[in-house]
């Protein structure tokens, strides 16, 4: 399915994989200051932060998938199918569809510590955007610079943690994945010694064997371990370009090819797109399937106190380089 990340050199960096056997037709959307959100059971916001990020707009409604406010705040919606449970609408809260929750948080709160404080008055009801569309089941990763929290709505009510890792994939619940962790609490990027027995004489049989016993399947709970280990023991200069070039190294390490991964009948899960936000700079940049050369938008280049939606289509035809056509 999905894997985001965060990463902090001088800037701050947050990004995703959309990981599914079809696009929406997904833009890299900018939603100006002045751009009117209006909520199904909830007072219209009319003026907020600026957005940038990936949506599906509909209607002229951005339905986002990962976002970065101007204030560096960023955000990420990920499947979590079978866990995520929207409630009915409660008096006394400020009921919010799940596709209004990017832009609620975005457009109203400047940091983590101000979300954790929005989030207590909020109840994600059960409202589809349309009949068309699915209901989709999802959990959240919320981060800026000094702070990351998973967020979970299920069963059992609100669930937020602390997300030391850094890393969100899908199911099973955040804090199982988190505790997996443990079960690989011996991997190391050095080469291996033996643990195994002094009565056997096992050695290293090649060069580069760090992270021996690294799971490479492309189970959400097996990237997230590998997604863990790789951004957690990455290593990059403070420029921007080491640093984006980096960050795509770094969920490079859990892309889907097509063929590897059949759903349904006829389909194959593939890495949609490839995104990675400068939370900084306000400078949103991705990679397609179909793509491999980082594209990027610059959010401040535009008037962010207008009032109508700003929209790129993606790059999605290989752009070669000859050096010598």
């Amino acid at each position: 399915m999905c894997t985001a990340v965060t990463y902090k050199t001088k800037d701050f960096y947050f990004g995703r994989t959309l990981d599914y056997d079809f696009s929406y037709a997904e833009e890299v959307t900018i939603t100006p200051r002045s751009f009117i959100f209006r909520f199904r059971e909830s007072e219209e916001m009319i003026n907020h932060y600026a957005i940038i990020g990936m949506a599906y707009v509909k209607d002229n409604y951005p339905l986002y998938y990962d976002a970065v406010n101007e204030k560096g705040l960023c955000m990420a919606g990920l499947n979590f199918v079978g866990n995520a449970y929207y409630r009915k609408s409660k008096s006394g809260k400020i009921n919010l569809a799940q596709f209004e929750f990017i832009p609620y948080i975005l457009g109203k709160c400047a940091s983590v510590k101000e979300v954790l404080i929005e989030l207590k008055k909020i109840n994600l009801a059960d409202i589809r955007f349309n009949d068309g569309l699915p209901l989709a089941e999802l959990h959240w990763l919320i981060a800026d610079r000094n702070k990351a929290v998973t967020v979970e709505f299920v069963k059992e009510g609100l669930k937020i943690y602390d997300n030391t890792a850094g890393v969100l994939t899908n199911n099973p619940p955040f804090d199982e994945q988190l505790f997996n962790l443990n079960n690989y609490i011996g991997l190391s990027p050095k080469d291996p010694k033996n643990y195994f027995s002094n009565k056997l004489k096992l050695k290293t049989y090649s060069r580069g064997m760090g992270a021996l016993g690294l799971p490479g399947d492309l189970s959400s709970q097996s990237r997230f371990v590998r997604a863990s280990f790789v951004r957690l023991n990455s290593v990059s200069g403070d420029s921007e370009e080491e640093s984006v070039n980096q960050f795509f190294h770094i969920l490079g390490a859990v892309e889907q090819q097509r063929g590897v991964c059949i759903v349904g009948k006829d389909g194959y899960e593939i890495t949609v797109y490839t995104s990675c936000c400068n939370a900084d700079k306000g400078v949103y940049y991705y990679t397609t399937y179909e793509n491999h050369r980082i594209t990027a938008i610059e959010m401040r280049k535009h008037n962010l106190d207008g009032k109508e939606l700003i929209r790129y289509p993606l790059n999605r035809k290989e752009d070669f380089l000859f050096l010598n056509k």
